[in-house]
């Protein structure tokens, strides 16, 4: 499976397909149109993203992060963070949840 080829990018949306759920995480990949983010969200879990495609600029806890194809970081479990818009990008987004339950 090549992950960057099985979502594609829809005109003014966030697109977004999720590949496993189970009671311990979630794996999804989300396209995000130019224009378009992600409002801002603080969960109880360790989120990691990746960067398949584009390019995409991360903020936790008010730090910005500009993430480029490839590159990945990891959202602390209770941080505040969102996605600014910085033309469009595709991304991998697990969230880890054992060890919470």
């Amino acid at each position: 499976m090549i992950t960057v080829e099985i979502i594609e990018y829809v005109p003014n949306s966030v697109v977004i397909k999720t590949i496993l759920k189970k009671s311990t995480e979630n794996i999804s990949v989300m396209s995000v149109d130019r224009g378009e983010g992600l409002t801002e969200r603080t969960t109880p879990f360790d989120t990691f993203v990746q960067i398949i495609d584009g390019k995409a600029e991360i903020v936790i806890s008010g730090k910005s992060n500009l993430l480029l194809t490839g590159q990945s970081i990891v959202i602390p479990a209770h941080e505040s963070n969102f996605i600014k818009p910085n033309g469009r990008f595709k991304m991998i987004r697990t969230v880890i949840k054992s060890g919470y339950e």
